[in-house]
C-alpha cells in the first residue's frame, strides 16, 4: 500500500494533535473519509437490524416481520439515495440502476445463497419447533404470504415497465408507483390488526425504545449516503465513479438485507428470507423511482429491460417453487446464482 493510496483515502488525516480542539478537527477529517463513512453505514444499518429483531419478540411475528418491517430498515438506505439523488434532474438514471441492481440481487443471488444454507428439513423442524404449531400448518401459512407478496411485485414491476414504455418516467407516472406503494402498505397494516384482535394481544411499550434506536440508525444510514454519493462521483476512476454509482449505491446498499437473509437462513426460517427480500423489492420498485420521479423525470436506462426481465424471471421462480415445493430447492439456488452471474455480465462486463 503506497503513499498515493493513503493520500486518496485520508487526504486530510493528520496524526499531530495541535493544542486547541486538535482532537475535535482530527474527528472531522476522519468523519469525511470514505472508510469512515462506509463504518458508519454498515454499523447503523446493522444496528438497525439487531432492534429489528428484538420487535420479532413484541408484537411482530414471522412473515409479517418480513413484509412490513423489514424492507423499511433494509431499503431505506435506497431511499434515502433516492432522496439525495433527487437535488439533481439528471440522476433519474443512477437511481433506476441502483433499484434494479438492488431487486435483482436480492431475488437471485441472496435468495439463491440462503437456498444453499436452509434444507427443507431444517425450515419444518424449526417452525415446529418455535411456533408450537404443526410444521404443515406454518408452511401453507407462510407459503400463502409469500405467494401474495409474489403478486405484490408482479404488480409493481409490471407496471413500471408499462409506464416506462415511452422511454421517461414522469410526475405523474411517480404519482402511480407511490400510491400502488401505500396501498400495499395498508393492506398490511389492516391485517396486522385484525390479527391482534383475533388473538387479543397487545404491542410492548417498549417498542417505543426500539423505534427510537431505528431513528437515530437512520440518521446515520442518511449522513454515511449522502457523504459516500459525494465522494463517489468525485472519485473519477474507471471502476470507482459517477458513471457506475447507481451499481456500487445498489451492491453496497444489498449488504444489511443480505445479513437478514443469512441470519434466518441459519435460522432455518426460509418464509422470512423470501419475504424480506421480495419486500426489499418492493420498497424499490415503486417506492424509490416513484420519490424521484415526483421531483425530475426519469429517462430509462439501456440496462433497464434486462433489470427488469431477470426479476421477473426469478419472481415466476419463486412463485412456481414455493406453490408446489413449498421452499427453493438448492438445485434452483444454483440456478439463481447463475441467473445474477448474467445479470452483472450484461450490465458490467459487456
Amino acid at each position: 500500500m503506497d503513499a498515493d493510496f493513503l493520500k486518496k483515502f485520508l487526504p486530510d488525516a493528520s496524526f499531530h494533535l495541535p493544542h486547541s480542539d486538535g482532537f475535535l478537527k482530527i474527528v472531522h477529517a476522519y468523519s469525511h473519509q470514505p472508510l469512515a463513512l462506509l463504518a458508519l453505514f454498515l454499523t447503523a444499518s446493522f444496528f438497525m437490524i439487531w432492534r429489528l429483531q428484538a420487535m420479532e419478540h413484541k408484537g411482530f411475528e414471522g412473515t409479517v416481520l418480513g413484509t412490513l418491517i423489514m424492507p423499511y430498515c433494509s431499503g431505506f438506505p435506497n431511499l434515502v439515495f433516492a432522496f439525495v439523488m433527487s437535488r439533481s434532474a439528471s440522476n433519474g438514471g443512477q437511481v433506476i440502476e441502483n433499484c434494479l441492481v438492488n431487486n435483482v440481487t436480492n431475488l437471485t443471488l441472496i435468495i439463491g445463497t440462503s437456498a444453499l444454507m436452509a434444507p427443507a428439513a431444517g425450515v419444518q423442524k424449526q417452525s415446529a419447533k418455535s411456533k408450537g404449531k404443526s410444521s404443515t400448518a406454518m408452511q401453507r401459512i407462510g407459503g400463502l404470504e409469500v405467494l401474495f407478496s409474489l403478486t405484490a411485485l408482479f404488480l409493481f414491476t409490471g407496471t413500471l415497465w408499462a409506464l416506462a414504455k415511452d422511454g421517461i418516467v414522469d410526475f405523474y407516472d411517480g404519482i402511480v408507483l407511490i400510491a400502488l406503494f401505500i396501498f400495499w402498505q395498508v393492506l398490511h397494516v389492516f391485517e396486522i390488526l385484525k390479527d391482534k384482535i383475533r388473538k387479543n394481544k397487545t404491542f410492548q411499550w417498549t417498542i417505543v425504545l426500539d423505534l427510537m434506536a431505528i431513528a437515530v440508525s437512520a440518521w446515520g444510514i442518511y449522513y454515511s449516503t449522502d457523504e459516500l454519493v459525494t465522494w463517489v462521483s468525485g472519485a473519477g476512476s474507471r471502476y470507482v465513479g459517477f458513471s457506475n454509482l447507481g451499481w456500487i449505491s445498489g451492491l453496497l446498499m444489498v449488504l444489511p438485507n443480505a445479513l437478514i437473509a443469512l441470519y434466518y437462513a441459519h435460522r432455518g426460517r426460509q418464509d422470512i428470507v423470501l419475504s424480506s427480500q421480495i419486500g426489499d423489492a418492493h420498497v424499490c420498485i415503486p417506492m424509490c423511482i416513484g420519490i424521484f420521479a415526483v421531483f425530475n423525470s426519469i429517462h430509462i436506462p439501456g440496462m433497464f429491460q434486462t433489470g427488469i426481465y431477470v426479476i421477473l424471471g426469478a419472481g415466476v421462480l419463486h412463485f412456481l417453487t414455493v406453490a408446489f415445493l413449498k421452499r427453493v430447492p438448492r438445485i434452483f439456488g444454483i440456478g439463481l446464482l447463475g441467473a445474477y452471474g448474467f445479470f452483472f455480465y450484461k450490465g458490467i462486463v459487456h
